[in-house]
């Protein structure tokens, strides 16, 4: 059944009422009141999210509740993809025993790295059975996407300046990365150099100057002249990567990728082209590293996108749905016998990750495991892109580039305004939570809970929404939000324009 997004039923019998009864965590013990939360929180902190305050006993699965009124929102974004359940999941929330144990973890944070524990044990195994690559056999845990690719540069870094030494070259050399154009890896000091999309996140600090290359962004569908044009594009891109080989001789370190570029416009690259640059890496004695932060644990179809492109990867960085940030690493880099995952203090953190974060991630991924969610996200994301190209032939002046990997999909707008607005009145109007992504892209990152119904109802959303456009989309936009609107429009790099 299509999940209704205005009319509610009663997720449990604390949600508002008609007598306009708050749920528990509207009202918390504490006192303070729904309503207060983002004055309360705008005197100390920005407050430039989405204007909502997330009920967290009432939200469920892909439907989050505003604990201000009661109004729920079909979530197609699961917060920036690190909600693989979405929220409050009934396997989770249900099982006692897993809450009791989550609790009793909770009341420490202890130094994983340093003291090991059953837990931290449990979920180490259970990570490398369902998500595991045999030919990445080290791993490393850290907070956050960042930190984890962060440090897949470190180990890109040492790896390089020890092979140098190894072969009688500077130990000194192997200080530079390669990477795209539209890149968004994170905003830690190293993933900064790479990061190159909204100039808001990187201007004004100061970053190192590493080769960059174009990005053969494919263009779908991608068949007779716009796969012609890819290929073209690669081309360049390639020669752009063996001439920034030639200007470096020995002194980069590692190609780094993401397999779909996510926050930079859901752009997709060939595996073809992957493939190049990996070959173009171990020609050169540089590491092919690649970020799944957004698109790793199942939301393409596969535990990784690589898996599905036919690539060899030395190192992958993870994070998101898996709770907390990491390294995945083989293949060159145990070339060098003393890599930093064998020489103690290379790299490291206090808590390496956080325990509650293993817990919690441990059930996670036994719930994926056993319902078959990753397998499920690639048929359902087949319906779904099936949808999205039905609108866009539908809007074809509006809508175009409908494409997708799993439940990872997108569509292109002809700017930012009309795609800006669009997300606006997705939110306010048909209460849809969906992200931007690029200079014009639409970008949809639905839990692997999500039904088709609610895939649908989504689509059918971005539908009216384009049928309701003012001089079809292109001319006219702004002004009242009509009937039924909410009057809490967002400000300035609200969440209409955010990213991770």
């Amino acid at each position: 059944m299509v999940v209704p997004l205005r009319s509610a039923q009663p997720l449990r019998s604390a949600q508002v009422s008609a007598s306009g009864a708050r749920s528990a965590d509207a009202m918390p013990a504490e006192g303070l009141a729904a309503d207060a939360v983002l004055s309360t929180l705008g005197r100390h902190v920005l407050v430039d999210g989405f204007d909502l305050v997330c009920d967290l006993a009432m939200s469920r699965g892909s439907v989050l509740v505003d604990a201000r009124d009661g109004r729920r929102y079909l979530d197609l974004y699961s917060f920036f993809a690190s909600a693989p359940l979405g929220i409050n999941p009934p396997d989770l929330v249900n099982d006692a025993g897993f809450v009791a144990r989550l609790g009793r973890v909770a009341v420490n944070k202890p130094a994983n790295p340093d003291v090991a524990t059953v837990a931290y044990a449990e979920f180490v195994r259970t990570f490398a059975r369902v998500l595991g690559d045999p030919q990445l056999p080290h791993l490393f845990f850290v907070e956050g996407g960042a930190l984890a690719v962060e440090n897949a540069l470190k180990c890109a870094f040492d790896w390089k300046s020890r092979h140098n030494a190894a072969h009688g070259r500077p130990a000194a050399l192997g200080r530079r990365v390669l990477h795209l154009r539209n890149a968004f890896h994170g905003r830690s000091g190293y993933t900064l150099s790479v990061t190159n999309t909204d100039p808001v996140k990187t201007e004004r600090f100061p970053v190192f100057d590493w080769p960059r290359i174009d990005c053969p962004a494919m263009m779908f569908p991608c068949v007779g002249p716009a796969l012609d044009a890819v290929i073209a594009a690669e081309r360049v891109a390639l020669g752009q990567a063996e001439a920034a080989f030639a200007a470096h001789p020995h002194d980069i370190a590692c190609f780094l990728a993401e397999p779909i570029q996510s926050e930079g416009g859901d752009n997709h690259l060939r595996a073809e082209f992957l493939a190049a640059m990996a070959a173009l890496c171990r020609r050169h004695d540089a590491l092919f590293v690649l970020d799944e932060v957004q698109t790793g644990v199942g939301a393409t179809g596969s535990a990784w996108a690589y898996q599905q492109l036919g690539l060899r990867p030395d190192v992958v960085a993870f994070g998101k749905k898996v709770q907390l940030g990491g390294v995945m690493a083989g293949r060159r880099v145990d070339e060098v016998a003393d890599n930093v995952f064998r020489v103690p203090g290379r790299i490291n953190s206090t808590w390496g990750g956080g325990l509650v974060d293993m817990v919690r991630a441990t059930r996670i991924l036994e719930i994926i495991e056993a319902q078959g969610l990753m397998a499920r996200a690639g048929e359902l994301g087949v319906g779904m892109l099936a949808g999205l190209t039905e609108l866009a032939a539908r809007h074809s002046r509006l809508l175009r580039n409908p494409r997708g990997r799993g439940l990872l999909c997108a569509v292109d707008l002809p700017g930012s305004a009309v795609r800006d607005e669009v997300l606006r009145r997705l939110r306010v109007r048909e209460g849809v939570l969906a992200l931007p992504a690029g200079e014009r892209a639409i970008r949809f990152r639905p839990a692997l809970t999500v039904s088709a119904e609610q895939l649908a109802a989504g689509i059918a959303a971005l539908g009216r929404v384009l049928d309701g456009l003012p001089g079809g989309g292109l001319d006219g936009l702004g002004g009242s939000d009509g009937p039924g609107g909410l009057d809490r429009p967002d400000g300035p790099g609200g969440p209409d324009g955010g990213s991770s």
